[in-house]
């Protein structure tokens, strides 16, 4: 049965990262394998794909705007269309479509805040959900939520909340999988140097400040992938700061970043 990886946001950043660090350690077992690569830039996502090459792995670019209901819905189709040309099981499934804004709630665009909430949950559940009936025991699904997911952050409020709402979903899917033999991990990390920034602050900020190796971010929340672990975080001030997130109040976490942690937008 052919083996399917699916990355979502897999056109640049850390998405792109999952496709070349999935496809470099994809060895020749017998199973026939396949890597969807999606995101809504098919220019972008061929650069990446292009990349790929040497080993007998068929990669489909799939250009693709996955916002809401409707974007869950076009993959279904592309899901059942595979399933109809042939049997296959999901293997690794990455949600890591997503984007953030940066700025005091009432100085953001209110669409804009509406489209990442689309995406960044309605768009996670969804293919989440969608994906289900082809996972088997040993399937793995990650999704990316964010450092921002344990306390309500000033500046960041709606970001921070989706991904609040990404972390508990992965850990909730990943305690009602375990006995299917399916394994879920939340990946949360802090500044990764990606265009993240550039995206959330309109251009005004270029890049993350002190933004880590997204390469050694996706390599260490693949291994937590492998071994069960549920929540991803690479750095030990990730951790002491999700830690240290249980004892500070979600109201005084929120007023000190809205008059401490200014974001250009």
């Amino acid at each position: 049965m052919k083996k399917l990886t699916i990355i979502t946001g897999a056109s640049s950043g850390l998405g792109a990262e999952f496709v070349r660090q999935i496809y470099a350690e994809q060895t020749e077992d017998g199973d026939a394998k396949e890597i969807w690569l999606i995101a809504r830039s098919k220019e972008n996502l061929e650069t990446v794909a292009k990349e790929l090459n040497g080993k007998p792995i068929a990669v489909r670019t799939v250009a693709l705007d996955l916002s809401g209901a409707n974007g869950v819905h076009e993959l279904k189709s592309l899901l059942e269309a595979a399933k109809n040309a042939g049997d296959f099981v999901i293997d690794l499934l990455v949600n890591n479509a997503g984007f953030g804004t940066y700025g005091p709630f009432a100085e953001t665009d209110v669409d804009r805040e509406m489209q990442m909430v689309d995406l960044n949950c309605t768009t996670l559940t969804g293919v989440c959900g969608i994906a289900l009936p082809y996972l088997k025991k040993g399937s793995r699904i990650i999704n990316t939520a964010s450092l921002a997911a344990f306390l309500p952050l000033g500046n960041f409020a709606v970001y921070a909340a989706t991904k609040a709402y990404a972390l508990s979903f992965s850990v909730a899917l990943a305690a009602e999988l375990q006995d299917a033999g399916i394994k879920v991990c939340a990946l949360c990390p802090g500044s990764v140097s990606t265009n993240f920034a550039n995206v959330a602050s309109n251009g005004k900020r270029k890049e993350v400040l002190h933004g880590k190796d997204p390469v050694k971010v996706v390599r260490h929340c693949l291994k937590a992938s492998r071994n069960g672990k549920k929540i991803a975080l690479q750095t030990i001030k990730w951790r002491f700061t999700a830690f240290m997130s249980r004892f500070i109040g979600r109201y005084l976490g929120a007023r000190y970043t809205f008059l401490y942690a200014k974001r250009p937008h």
